[in-house]
């Protein structure tokens, strides 16, 4: 025996009654109560509806380009696509029969889809009936597509002067779709991108740049002010595009050596550490009234002037 009483014999068993076995579980925890048999057959149930849906098709958060207008003008300026939707018994219009033609010359599947499909698959866009599929973009390594762009110079595989564009803060895939194809129109070898705080090549990037993405590699980076860096060292110099320059674009000597063009966002243009690892800060000459341009716009603008000082090298 001991403080508590006794452990053992008649008087422990009575002990150890008194203790109780805990509070009373809930009827659908309890397997001899009929709460319980209702529990298992709702969470069968429920399995069985999860399993059963249709998860073979796509996936909820693909890329999309969706209805009808721009569907078509996406077929047409050959964006790589892995499947085109297209509702059943669709009403048939041209853009419609347009889609379809331009599908079947492309080699991309043509997949029917229910309309509650189609809402699923877009997020409730507004897809007219029809959703065009794109692959997520394989992007290149920017540090890799720089060198290797240096060394196919200095070896006589390429007539010009290496030539990027890297991309400070840009978050509008428009901006980026317009860039891109801006970089395709001069003969750029690429934009370089950051993985954070940055748009990536999205479907509305891939709609804007009419396909020039096909020509243009995009590139990423961990972190943009590391990637200039060893950019530099390549033997690349870089400049930013910055409304408080040092020295204005018309006749920018740099031009006509291996260059990458840095171009921050409008409003806050380029960051700090960016802007310092920069060989010269560029600005644009513009009527005082504006006060600043449009990240698309400045890279057209730059890229001209560097086409034309090249140009005339050449002579």
């Amino acid at each position: 025996m001991n403080k508590k009483g006794p452990t053992k014999g008649s008087g422990g068993k009575g002990r150890r009654s008194l203790e109780g076995k805990g509070p009373t579980p809930k009827a659908e925890d309890r397997p001899y109560h009929k709460a319980y048999r209702a529990k298992q057959l709702s969470e069968r149930s429920a399995a069985k509806r999860s399993t059963g849906r249709r998860t073979d098709r796509i996936k909820v958060n693909a890329e999309f380009v969706t209805g009808r207008n721009s569907v078509v003008e996406a077929l047409r300026a050959g964006i790589p696509a892995k499947a085109l939707h297209v509702a059943i018994r669709i009403d048939v219009d041209d853009r419609v029969r347009e889609s379809l033609k331009l599908a079947a010359e492309q080699g991309i599947p043509l997949m029917e889809a229910s309309k509650p499909e189609l809402d699923r698959m877009t997020d409730d866009a507004i897809h007219q009936g029809m959703a065009l599929q794109i692959p997520p973009y394989e992007y290149k390594d920017a540090v890799q597509l720089a060198t290797k762009a240096i060394k196919d110079f200095d070896k006589g595989y390429t007539r010009t002067q290496p030539l990027f564009l890297a991309l400070d803060g840009i978050t509008d895939p428009r901006n980026l779709g317009a860039i891109v194809r801006s970089a395709s129109a001069f003969g750029a070898d690429g934009v370089i991108i950051p993985e954070r705080r940055s748009v990536g090549m999205t479907a509305s990037a891939w709609k804007t740049s009419a396909g020039a993405a096909v020509r243009v590699p995009v590139a990423k980076c961990s972190n943009l002010t590391s990637a200039l860096k060893e950019i530099k060292a390549a033997g690349i110099f870089v400049i930013g595009l910055d409304a408080g320059g040092d020295m204005e674009l018309p006749n920018f000597e740099l031009a006509t050596g291996p260059l990458c063009i840095v171009v921050g966002s409008e409003g806050k243009g380029l960051s700090r550490l960016v802007r310092e690892n920069c060989d010269a800060i560029v600005s644009i000459p513009i009527d005082s009234a504006m006060e600043s341009l449009n990240a698309s716009m400045a890279v057209g603008i730059s890229l001209y002037e560097v086409s034309r000082l090249r140009a005339g090298q050449a002579k």
